[in-house]
């Protein structure tokens, strides 16, 4: 492994620490003391100690959120009071930015260029939701009944599991947390085991702000933990970003009790390449697409759809430009590209390449880790394109998480169209075309909720985010957003006479 900078070297060699959760505004371990470690994918050794939550936590979190919810002073809040309470967190997270990345970067290997830019991000973030919380708009309703004034109120849903993933557990954590508490719930969050600290941290910074005991509780754990937080009765809304299975067993849980749900899931994006397209810029946007963030985002382009007649030359292009990404430490600003988040997640990542290989998939660069020795102790997966892919293949249909696409040519836009739906997915696509009216046509044909023309992979708080299909339900982010923690209250006013006759209400 090539030697640490001073810098980087000083992150690394900070010594092992345990952490605590948050529940009801006190630090605490786990009831049964059990704790697990978390590990840097670069260097494949654990730098944290993480409580595992059992049953005992996760009712105690849920209790203390419920009571936040009901009494105190949260209970009732203004909304100006929350916006205070945000935009105090959003000075906080500014002021600590370059901590929260150092913590995720060692979590998931993901680059610090990117994670830096994203964790400033949350600032943002958070001043807009504080802005929000006062947009709750209700409506008067001019209905045809003699004097019935009618009117509707938003309400918060009431206690939120937070169900967090580990590819950017901050930002997606934020995509449901600052709506949340700009609604006025209160949120138990479960962070992915893989990625605990960077939330445990972040935590910090919600006592700091001012947020009252209970309102803002983190529990930490795997699968079961997040099973049992999400089947919780006291548990009014369940917002999980993940994988679509685990997605549709939280569903699955949530239809029991009829709990309201956001679920954010998988997708087999394609990035369509028509042959009027800038070639240059359309490489650019898929590589992007794909190979940032080692390819390990529900958005990630991972299927590129090139028109035949140009179908060679943007292989080439690509493939010379795949070549040439520079992989190494997270933490290095050249580096390009970062590691696999776990093993669990490399052993996939390798499995499904040579599963496309079996199957016949044309290997065009990559497929599988690199030779250089330096790289050894890391997670790293070569950045790998397969050509001439075929629909029906395991490669093109399953989301594999991880840095590979697949090339798919097409002769019409009709096939297009039909080859990118033809998906059980429908997150996000792009299109790469000159042609406006192409263009229009083509965006309202595609099945997913995000469509991004001679661009991917842009999200920002203000636009809504989610899927259609198996990708998910709901939205985060926007206006949107808000809406999805809030309920809805009728309000029915008579301001006459009253009923005369109880039996015939259109009399007197």
């Amino acid at each position: 492994m090539n030697p640490d900078t001073p810098a980087t070297a000083s992150i690394r060699a900070r010594p092992q620490r345990t952490y605590s959760m948050l529940i009801d505004g006190t630090w605490c371990a786990a009831a049964d003391a059990r704790t697990f470690a978390s590990i840097d994918p670069y260097t494949g050794q654990p730098w944290a100690l993480v409580p595992e939550a059992g049953t005992a936590d996760v009712e105690r979190a849920v209790s203390a959120a419920r009571q936040a919810l009901e009494a105190g002073p949260w209970a009732g809040s203004l909304p100006a009071y929350r916006a205070r309470l945000l935009r105090r967190l959003a000075q906080l997270i500014a002021d600590n930015a370059q901590e929260l990345a150092n913590v995720q970067v060692l979590e998931n290997g993901k680059l610090m260029r990117e994670v830096l830019a994203q964790t400033h991000g949350l600032a943002a973030h958070c001043h807009y939701f504080a802005g929000a919380a006062e947009l709750m708009h209700g409506h008067t309703v001019p209905i045809s009944i003699p004097d019935m004034f009618t009117y509707t109120v938003r309400e918060p849903v009431g206690v939120v599991a937070a169900i967090t993933p580990w590819n950017s557990p901050l930002s997606l954590l934020f995509w449901k947390l600052c709506p949340a508490l700009a609604a006025g719930n209160t949120v138990v969050v479960k962070p992915s085991e893989i990625t605990p600290v960077s939330t445990l941290v972040l935590a910090e910074l919600f006592e700091q702000a001012g947020f009252p005991p209970g309102v803002i509780n983190v529990v930490t754990g795997g699968g079961t933990v997040g099973a049992t937080l999400a089947a919780h009765p006291q548990v009014d809304k369940i917002a999980f970003t993940g994988s679509t299975a685990v997605g549709k067993q939280v569903a699955q849980t949530a239809a029991a009790r009829l709990a309201r749900i956001s679920l954010e899931l998988g997708g087999k994006s394609p990035n369509i390449v028509f042959d009027d397209a800038d070639i240059d810029r359309a490489v650019n946007g898929v590589l992007a697409g794909i190979f940032s963030a080692s390819g390990q985002t529900c958005l990630a382009g991972s299927r590129a759809l090139v028109q035949a007649d140009i179908y060679d030359e943007f292989a080439r292009r690509l493939v010379a430009r795949a070549q040439r990404v520079k992989l190494g430490d997270p933490l290095l600003e050249d580096t390009e590209m970062g590691t696999v988040a776990c093993r669990m997640q490399y052993d996939k990542v390798l499995r499904l390449i040579e599963a496309a290989r079996q199957e016949g998939a044309q290997l065009l660069c990559g497929g599988g880790p690199p030779d250089d020795p330096a790289l050894a102790a890391g997670l790293f997966v070569l950045p790998t394109i397969f050509g001439k892919v075929q629909s029906d293949m395991q490669i093109a249909r399953e989301e594999v998480f991880g840095p590979v696409l697949c090339l798919i040519p097409f002769t019409s836009e009709d096939q297009a169209v039909a080859i990118a739906n033809d998906t059980r997915f429908g997150l996000a696509a792009g299109v790469w075309s000159r042609d406006v009216a192409r263009v229009h046509r083509t965006v309202r044909r595609l099945r997913a909720g995000t469509v991004w023309v001679n661009t991917y992979r842009r999200t920002h708080y203000s636009m809504p985010f989610g899927g259609m299909k198996e990708s998910g339900l709901g939205r985060e982010n926007g206006l949107e957003a808000i809406y999805e923690y809030t309920e809805t209250k009728a309000v029915w006013i008579d301001s006459g006479p009253g009923i005369a006759d109880p039996f015939n209400p259109r009399a007197g």
